[in-house]
């Protein structure tokens, strides 16, 4: 069977080619790529240019896959590229790739930053706001850009949603002669204007606390994940959306209850307790004076009152002169967190409730040990939840990390 060759192209043209590739374009019947790479390389002979539109491309790939065919494209045709497309529509055995280092990779070389840790997107194919919502809990963004959303509208956009804590890189014609990186905040990129051909890297200022989206559709509980503050670089602790929603429920709150919330970080579930239970209680007790700071600025922007009451000790000695509670709620990942339940459900009111949020099996086992020991009824869910994102015209999940809820009635 004959194979189309995806080849992968730098800004440096034909010359940043590997031997093996530069041999399989010349020996090529056809060279099908986008206009602008097939005249930036200069090939006029044997050429088709490829439609935009993904389905017509499709079609063209496929009237040219008996005949020695390359197709171009930029950098690696797998990472936000086209050679996954075609290869699910016309199969992975009609083609063999072969890439160019990515344009995003050299974007973070140049800026000398790793990227394994970034949230990378194509502005192509996933929208700005989107992009902006998972900016509020990175460290770190690589974005392509596009002629319609260019990085002064990138930069205009964050500014708006008060994400100022950025540092910008706007690298252009990585590869070419004329290549330039500029760094510069995003005020001053809105001020810029850059080449076609460019990537933009975000990296988060240190020791800035987030600034979290307007609180416009604000819920009783159940609120997105980004009204709340959260402290760099703890970001990404606080208790998942879906998650806090279960773990509430579970938590069977009435208008009155008392609540413990033990090891609250930044506050969301308490918070989300208290104005469930406005008559009631909700001691939220953290041990680390920055996220007790962020707790109560928390507090305030969501109207809580005096409902919630931020504790600042470590248990069980925080603890200590509360009213014993109706309903406790444990978050933690450390190896006392078994401890903590065991010294907690001692002051849990009769038919209290307890649940405990824990990331790893270990600390399952040594929760669920507790609550051998103690008359009750005890139940555990492992919730794992996948956001869709765009993929060209494919609907992608992009899962978070596995978390366990533990739930115990006190006989």
């Amino acid at each position: 069977m004959q194979r189309v060759y995806i080849i992968g192209v730098g800004d440096d043209g034909v010359e940043g080619l590997t031997a093996a590739a530069r041999q399989v374009l010349s020996q090529a019947e056809v060279v099908l790529g986008s206009p602008a790479i097939l005249s930036r390389l200069g090939l006029a002979a044997k050429t088709v240019e490829l439609s935009p539109k993904l389905d017509e491309m499709v079609q063209q790939v496929a009237a040219h896959v008996d005949r020695r065919a390359v197709l171009l494209t930029t950098g690696d045709p797998l990472f936000y590229g086209v050679a996954r497309y075609l290869c699910d529509r016309l199969g992975k055995e009609r083609f063999e790739v072969m890439p160019h280092v990515s344009t995003m990779q050299l974007a973070f070389a140049r800026i000398k930053e790793s990227w394994d840790d970034a949230y990378l997107a194509s502005l192509s194919t996933q929208p700005l706001d989107r992009v902006i919502q998972k900016a509020r809990l990175a460290e770190k963004i690589g974005l392509f850009t596009t002629d319609q959303v260019t990085p002064k509208q990138v930069a205009a956009a964050f500014l708006a949603q008060q994400l100022d804590y950025f540092t910008a890189f706007v690298c252009e014609n990585l590869g070419s002669p004329d290549e330039r990186v500029t760094q510069a905040d995003l005020a001053d990129i809105v001020q810029l204007d850059y080449a076609p051909l460019n990537v933009m890297v975000l990296v988060r200022k240190p020791f800035i606390p987030d600034r979290p989206a307007e609180m416009s559709g604000q819920r009783v509980f159940g609120n997105r994940d980004e009204l709340f503050l959260q402290a760099s670089p703890k970001r990404g602790l606080l208790t998942p959306m879906e998650v806090r929603v279960i773990a509430l429920a579970e938590m069977d709150l009435g208008p009155s209850s008392i609540v413990w919330d033990v090891g609250a970080g930044s506050g969301s579930v308490a918070i989300e307790a208290a104005r469930l239970a406005p008559q009631g209680k909700v001691y939220a007790i953290e041990m680390d004076p920055e996220d007790h700071q962020l707790m109560s600025a928390n507090a305030q922007r969501f109207h809580v009152g005096e409902s919630l009451v931020p504790v600042l000790g470590c248990a069980p000695d925080a603890w200590a002169d509360l009213p014993d509670p109706d309903a406790i709620f444990v978050g933690g990942t450390g190896r006392s967190v078994g401890q903590i339940v065991a010294m907690a459900l001692q002051r849990l009111k009769p038919r209290g409730r307890l649940v405990a949020n824990v990331g790893s099996l270990d600390n399952v086992l040594s929760v669920k040990e507790v609550f051998r020991a103690i008359p009750g009824e005890a139940a555990l869910r492992m919730i794992q939840v996948a956001h869709g994102t765009d993929q060209l015209d494919r609907v992608g999940l992009e899962g978070m990390n596995p978390t366990f809820l533990l739930s115990f009635v006190k006989g």
